[in-house]
């Protein structure tokens, strides 16, 4: 029952309302009568804003042709769009830390899947994932200073580049330990998950461990004879998903500023977006926004106009997922569960 008071319109909308107010607060904390200088509804403002849209639309036929490739020919296109798009609602309306992924397996079984294929793809999905996410910051940080990287004040600043550092090395341990398990010792890696959360203080954790295992030794029968093409394919879409998720900032840089350095822009988006990982919002709602303003805000020649880019940056990116989500759920509760007499 909790997971339909999740779900719940209203819920949705209480978050929509908090990013809204964070908005309002920077924007009264920033106002500059200027703005309305330097913001004029030209073409070239359009175009930005209709290309941000575009790249995430190329995102999500991105992130379903993933899902095509994963699953075969056992799911049509239409089934796995909507599973797609179930699973970025359900990112939105959770904190980061808990994702989407999570239920992965939950929708493709509802959608006609057997269970331990649909476990396959979700375990799948978060390899490609994670293994893009650490090479890419790995990347990042060898082609830019720390210091042009992360921007802000010096405690602010220090705190997050410590956030960050910490995220990434768990991401690279994880992904490290998803490619061995995976592809060479699944049950090895699931043995020496229990006895580490077998240790007094990581024990609460450990049925969660247990299932992770049983999971992981599931998807290595499934995935682990699949060829390096196939493995190339889908790790090419995955890069172009993310990429196209990244590019929207750049379109609205394009949009709202007169310059700056795109290749630093789409650096930056993964400093934002490997720190909402932690935050305890749901979908980063209200931090995401702040920090949009604080390592965009050089960018821009009046800091309002950087509270207007990171309200269509959300609303393009976060806000349209809780929307879509709304309308489509129902439906598909409606038609996998059905009523009982």
């Amino acid at each position: 029952m909790k997971k339909e008071t999740l779900f719940n319109p209203y819920y949705v909308a209480v978050l929509i309302v908090l990013g809204l107010l964070v908005i309002a607060g920077m924007f009264w904390k920033e106002f500059d009568p200027g703005i309305f200088v330097a913001i004029k509804p030209d073409a070239q403002m359009w175009a930005g804003i209709v290309l941000a849209a575009l790249c995430m639309v190329c995102q999500n036929l991105a992130l379903t042709q993933r899902f095509k490739i994963l699953v075969g020919k056992k799911l049509s296109w239409k089934q796995v769009f909507r599973v797609n798009m179930l699973c970025e609602f359900t990112s939105a309306a959770t904190p980061s830390a808990v994702g989407g992924s999570s239920l992965i397996a939950v929708y493709l079984h509802k959608e006609g899947l057997a269970g331990g294929e649909g476990t396959a793809v979700m375990i799948a999905n978060l390899f490609l994932d994670e293994f893009f996410l650490s090479l890419a910051c790995v990347v990042v940080l060898l082609l830019f200073p720390m210091d042009i990287l992360f921007m802000g004040n010096a405690a602010f600043d220090t705190g997050v580049q410590i956030v960050f550092m910490a995220v990434l090395a768990v991401v690279c341990v994880w992904t490290l330990i998803l490619y061995v398990a995976l592809f060479h010792k699944a049950q090895w890696i699931s043995r020496l998950l229990l006895a580490l959360f077998s240790l007094p203080f990581l024990r609460r954790w450990k049925p969660g461990v247990v299932k992770l295992g049983e999971d992981l030794i599931t998807s290595s029968r499934e995935l682990s004879c699949r060829s390096f093409g196939f493995w190339l394919k889908c790790f090419g879409v995955t890069a172009w998903a993310w990429c196209s998720r990244y590019w929207v900032v750049n379109a609205l840089l394009f949009a709202f500023s007169s310059g700056g350095d795109h290749f630093l822009a789409f650096a930056r988006q993964l400093v934002i977006w490997m720190v909402l990982v932690v935050t305890p919002t749901p979908g980063g709602s209200g931090f995401g926004e702040y920090m949009f303003n604080v390592y965009y805000g050089d960018f821009f020649p009046f800091a309002g106009t950087a509270v207007i880019a990171a309200f269509v940056w959300r609303l393009i990116t976060y806000y349209s997922y809780l929307i879509i989500g709304v309308c489509i759920l129902p439906n598909w509760v409606n038609s996998v569960f059905g009523k009982k007499r």
